[in-house]
């Protein structure tokens, strides 16, 4: 059996190898101009959460350093995003002792992602672990339709759950179980269903688990959230630093599927929900 310090440093390696943390694909420009948006209060940056007080883009960028690893410097506009594979290491054992915790509390939990292209199989190891363990995996508003303002103007998606794990996808589109929702930083989904649960479909989540809208979105409601976010994405650190989100994982979020195949391994093990 491999000892923690083992296998923390086996993941770091892999983070580095396959650019989930280190110098990541997301790049400075973008990441910078996520930050403007956010600190114009623009709901596209926002992802559902009402900051309490202004964040200006240099107070941005010191949190962002803090919680990521990335460059605080205001000078510093293009080139790589750098995530710091230890901070990615650190976040993911607060995560996988919050998920032991829910295991051993046979909490109820909601898991959704506005990323299953990439993150599904992540959230789906997730669900099935912790339903073994005895949480309730919560599914409220299957089937809602949400409205979402896209660059395209307002589409209707359908609010599915695929493994335990809810997405959008678009109206029209037939969902057989496996097809990939749709890519979405909106809040409304979560949104959706924590409506439905709250009008008796299900229990209410006693720990809801994502990334984009469903951290912060649920984290706004006054849920507690934790989840994974990317370093251009500024409004889940901002919700963790006030209080809103417990824990974020900070890495690049868009990899193909199967590199975050032994984050999965590595936080399941550290929650003992190893199956």
């Amino acid at each position: 059996m491999l000892t923690t310090s083992t296998a923390a440093g086996e993941l770091r390696a892999h983070l580095l190898a396959h650019r989930i943390a280190g110098p990541v694909a997301t790049t400075r420009e973008g990441a910078l101009r996520r930050y403007h948006l956010f600190a114009a209060r623009d709901p596209r940056a926002l992802l559902g959460l009402e900051p309490e007080r202004d964040w200006t883009v240099r107070d941005l960028l010191g949190l962002m350093a803090e919680a990521t690893g990335t460059s605080a410097d205001p000078g510093h506009i293009s080139g790589p995003v750098e995530i710091d594979p230890d901070l990615t290491i650190a976040a993911l054992d607060a995560f996988a002792d919050r998920l032991e915790l829910a295991a051993e509390r046979g909490e109820s939990v909601l898991i959704g992602t506005g990323h299953p292209a990439k993150l599904l199989g992540f959230y789906a190891a997730l669900a099935a672990a912790l339903s073994a363990a005895g949480c309730d995996v919560l599914t409220p508003g299957e089937g809602k339709d949400v409205d979402i303002t896209t660059r395209f103007g307002v589409r209707t998606y359908n609010l599915r759950y695929v493994q335990g794990v809810a997405q959008v996808h678009e109206n029209g589109v037939q969902g057989d179980g496996c097809r990939t929702g749709a890519h979405t930083h909106s809040p409304l989904p979560v949104r959706a269903a924590l409506g439905a649960a709250a009008e008796g479909a299900t229990a209410l989540p006693e720990l809801v688990i994502g990334d984009h809208g469903w951290v912060c979105g649920a984290g706004q409601l006054g849920f507690e959230a934790i989840g994974l976010a990317d370093a251009d994405d500024p409004a889940p650190f901002v919700g963790q630093a006030e209080g809103r989100v417990s824990v974020v994982v900070p890495l690049d979020d868009a990899v193909r599927s199967d590199y975050y195949r032994p984050l999965t391994r590595y936080v399941l093990n550290r929650a003992c929900l190893s199956q």
